[in-house]
């Protein structure tokens, strides 16, 4: 497995400081801050520096909040990489999964208005629910669905809206019942995005509003967070700092920093899963989103967001994600237990509460931190996929926020990241190898022609294709996921019954296609990622293919 850090380890390991770090004497930034300009100070020196050691870092949105006051927001770099537009305090980023604790909030405010149970069975609110295990779809509850512990894989169902699906929110709730599952209810912890997508669905049934109207109106116009879009269609390009990744040769996140869309929406519209990452906002209205967090939902101007009440148990832990011996010398940071409440992280670190959350969006990546026995809170959000350099950030501002500082992270994380980018290009090597060396497949290429169905994603066609003239011309087998549009491309012969894609689209993940041939004809397949580093959310695994 690789080294290299991802949203994989990021959300399935419950990773703050998952990985060992190297003590050091303390660098100029790491100077104690005894007053909030002091602070203030000391974390913008540190991202300078951090965005020093990755130069290919196009833009960093950063806010730093305590006792109910930002202390700093700013915009660092460029909105996209070439171009002389800065990014600022009110420079638009996508936050992916930063929304869920936005969603939880939602159903805190029906909680308190007598609407909502946080234990009551999603059934009590959308009859005639189900999922693919029928005691898990009848006893599934509200807490439970903002809980990652339903017993759905890693990423379940993610294909049905990652990379953009032409699938509505009716679809998607539709299909959530033919999503396996494969482990026990309420057993361990699974991230999984789709039953935040049902956490949706369960606010617009009980309001009658949609979700992005209710965040709209019943959180965003109340906070006056003025700046934010609830959906990344309505986030304006020219006031976004635009996605930004590695495309390869030779895989997905390895090669030269590019920018990989001209809008966030062009790469991550997720009207569709609104619920579990669709919000778009900027360092300045994020600021006041943690204070409200901090405060308990308690409002500026003394009114309440929710209840005191509700706030204690969206930041109570319900399912435990990890657990270590804890601090050592070495690692003074590992956290005894990590857990998950709802739509937050909750965990040990240093001895204090931190609560937290992280968001991976293709070319964006975010966090959110809070450490309320300080009333003291900060976010991260950045338009490319640098995840060592998200860890560094992480990190040493939640130690210059605690004035703990004697780990250098930065230097640490760089050194992380040499070692997995060197396993991911050996990795490579040895993937291509693999198949210059494969066996051919054992019928012609015309027996694997046709419609492949899953009961969950539905239909992925293979298809005879020709393109091009003379020397350029090609002919072979042409796969097409049917409902995303992204994941359509030649199918190549790799090992025997195992052919690979290769999607035209760099920004897409490969995958294993392996058939199964039980009479004159393959009659049914299994897929995998091809990359090692690849996303949870390209859940191909999941897939179990018949010809129909």
């Amino acid at each position: 497995m690789s080294l290299r850090l991802s949203r994989r380890s990021l959300f399935a390991s419950g990773g703050a400081a998952a990985l060992a770090a190297q003590a050091v004497g303390a660098p100029v930034w790491a100077q104690a801050a005894n007053d909030d300009a002091g602070l203030a100070e000391a974390v913008d020196a540190y991202v300078t520096q951090a965005m020093a050691a990755w130069p290919d870092q196009p833009a960093l949105g950063i806010a730093v909040v305590k006792d109910g006051t930002p202390v700093l927001t700013r915009g660092y770099g460029v909105k996209l990489q070439g171009k002389p537009a800065r990014a600022d305090e009110h420079t638009l980023f996508a936050i992916a999964s930063n929304t869920k604790n936005v969603t939880a909030a939602a159903l805190a405010i029906l909680v308190d208005e007598g609407k909502v149970a946080w234990d009551a069975p999603i059934r009590t609110y959308l009859p005639g629910f189900t999922l693919s295990d029928p005691y898990i779809g009848e006893h599934i509850t509200v807490r439970d669905t903002l809980s990652h512990r339903a017993g759905f894989g890693l990423g379940a169902g993610d294909l049905l809206f990652w990379p953009n699906s032409d699938r509505t929110r009716a679809e998607v709730l539709a299909q959530a019942a033919f999503v396996p599952i494969e482990d026990g209810f309420r057993a361990h912890y699974h991230y999984c995005n789709l039953m935040f997508v049902v956490a949706g669905a369960v606010i617009e049934a009980v309001s009658g509003l949609t979700w992005e109207d209710f965040i709209q109106t019943r959180i965003l116009d109340r906070v006056g967070m003025s700046e934010t879009v609830p959906l990344a269609r309505l986030a304006d390009p020219a006031r976004s700092a635009l996605p930004h990744g590695r495309v390869g040769p030779p895989l997905r996140y390895q090669g030269a920093m590019t920018p990989i869309a001209a809008s966030i929406v062009e790469v991550w519209n997720w009207d569709s899963a609104a619920a579990a990452g669709g919000i778009c906002t900027t360092p300045t209205d994020w600021a006041k989103w943690i204070a409200v967090r901090l405060n308990d939902g308690l409002l500026p101007g003394g009114t309440r967001l929710f209840s005191e009440a509700a706030a204690r148990e969206m930041f109570k832990p319900n399912i435990i994600v990890g657990s270590s011996p804890g601090p050592t010398a070495e690692l003074p940071n590992r956290a005894i237990a990590s857990t998950y409440a709802m739509g937050l992280q909750v965990q040990d670190y240093r001895g204090e509460r931190l609560i937290s959350h992280g968001g991976g969006s293709p070319g964006g990546i975010s966090a959110t931190v809070l450490i309320p026995g300080r009333k003291t809170g900060f976010s991260i959000f950045s338009n490319a996929e640098e995840s060592f350099l998200l860890r560094a950030l992480r990190a040493g501002i939640a130690d210059l926020c605690m004035g703990k500082v004697d780990v250098d992270w930065i230097a640490d994380s760089k050194r992380l990241e040499a070692e997995g980018n060197a396993k991911s290009i050996a990795a490579a090597a040895e993937i291509d190898a693999k198949q210059a060396a494969g066996a051919a497949p054992s019928m012609p290429l015309d027996a694997y022609v046709g419609t492949w169905r899953d009961p969950w994603y539905g239909d992925i066609t293979i298809e005879r294709k020709t393109e091009g003239r003379g020397r350029n011309r090609r002919t072979g087998l042409w796969l097409s996921f049917t409902h995303t549009p992204a994941l359509k491309g030649w199918l190549e012969p790799y090992d025997g019954e195992t052919f690979r894609t290769r999607f035209p689209d760099k920004r897409e993940e490969d995958a294993f296609v392996t058939f199964s041939i039980q009479t004159a004809k393959p009659a049914t397949a299994t897929m995998k990622g091809v990359s090692p580093d690849i996303d949870f959310s390209y859940d191909y695994q999941d897939l179990k293919l018949t010809r129909v």
